[in-house]
């Protein structure tokens, strides 16, 4: 089935704005924020409890069926730190944003990290593992790095995905 809005992921390492970007988008295009962290507790998508890390793990297979239905009708920005379990044929745009050390560790100590689930996460960044898993799952002309260390990166991405979704929406015309 043809979708008349498209899909959009919004990942990257926590606290490079994932969440902020995915509110404006959805206010500003009418596409629906889906909070996958918040799918996975509403809709009992969990899998335990990693102590090391101090997070719930995801049982990936019941997220996908818990959002299946949704998704597949298009319309959505889905907000989260992967992508790659995502099928192809779901996505239309993947939206890698990025920040640096510096700005992250901040921004995670300030959410209060522990020590090991901070450095995790700085080092997922620092070797741009979420980037690489973006570009390893989906075809290249569909992913896309922006950079968000300030207020004014974060305004010109969502100007500039809000221009994407305009051409994709004049590209397929709804039936």
């Amino acid at each position: 089935m043809a979708r008349s809005q498209p899909n959009i992921i919004i990942t990257g390492t926590p606290g490079v704005g994932k969440t902020t970007h995915a509110e404006l988008l959805a206010q500003n295009t009418g596409l629906t924020h889906l909070s996958i962290n918040q799918v996975v507790k509403e809709r009992s998508c969990r899998d335990g409890w990693d102590e090391q890390l101090q997070t719930w793990m995801v049982d990936e297979d019941k997220l996908l069926d818990a959002i299946e239905d949704e998704v597949s009708q298009g319309g959505y920005l889905i907000d989260w730190h992967a992508c790659d379990l995502f099928p192809r044929s779901w996505i239309d745009l993947v939206v890698v944003l990025r920040t640096d050390s510096m700005h992250l560790y901040d921004r995670l100590n300030a959410r209060g990290y522990n020590e090991a689930k901070l450095q995790e996460n700085l080092d997922s960044e620092i070797m741009e593992v979420l980037l690489e898993e973006a570009r390893e799952a989906y075809d290249e002309e569909c992913v896309v790095e922006l950079w968000s260390k300030t207020v004014e990166d974060m305004e010109e991405n969502v100007e500039r995905i809000e221009q994407w979704v305009e051409s994709w929406r004049k590209e397929h015309p709804e039936h």
